[in-house]
């Protein structure tokens, strides 16, 4: 459900752990694309560290795979760089499409997972390859952070304020 300014609600569902995680991540994945598209300026740099609405979904692109496609499954690929810098060739459309794409095969690979107990193949810290379950919730951690910055971007950029 959205608001008056085009925001969408939390999910609102009463069912188990897996599902209400998933839905928890597939909402905030969708804030911080709904704060990128839509806007004059989505590339230019609003703070000093140089990022930008766009910076951020480059990085949670990259983000998704590291952590569910290469550190949990495995996957013979290499990590992505998730400080790569927006390029001119980088277009709004085409960033949120990789990040979708990235979203959906995360979602993939979190259905075939039987256990959200289970450790992964591999991991990107130095402790052992982390659950399924703190992946997520390290994700939900991660685009929640990046979804606040993407609030406040977005305001500066056009006055949109809003979740």
């Amino acid at each position: 459900m959205s608001d008056e300014r085009g925001d969408r609600r939390p999910p609102s569902i009463n069912s188990g752990e897996r599902e209400t995680l998933a839905a928890f991540l597939d909402y905030l994945r969708e804030a911080v694309i709904a704060k990128a598209l839509g806007v004059d300026g989505a590339r230019r740099p609003g703070a000093g560290s140089g990022i930008s609405l766009l910076w951020l979904v480059k990085h949670l692109t990259a983000v998704e795979y590291n952590w569910f496609a290469w550190s949990y499954a495995a996957e013979d690929r290499p990590l992505e760089d998730d400080e790569a810098a927006v390029t001119d060739d980088d277009t709004p459309a085409d960033l949120v499409a990789a990040y979708r794409a990235a979203a959906a095969h995360s979602n993939g690979i979190v259905a075939r997972v039987a256990d959200l107990s289970r450790p992964g193949a591999r991991t990107l810290r130095e402790t052992e390859p982390p659950s399924m379950r703190w992946v997520l919730v390290h994700l939900i951690e991660e685009t929640a952070r990046h979804a606040g910055h993407a609030d406040i971007l977005r305001e500066q950029l056009d006055g949109a304020v809003g979740r």
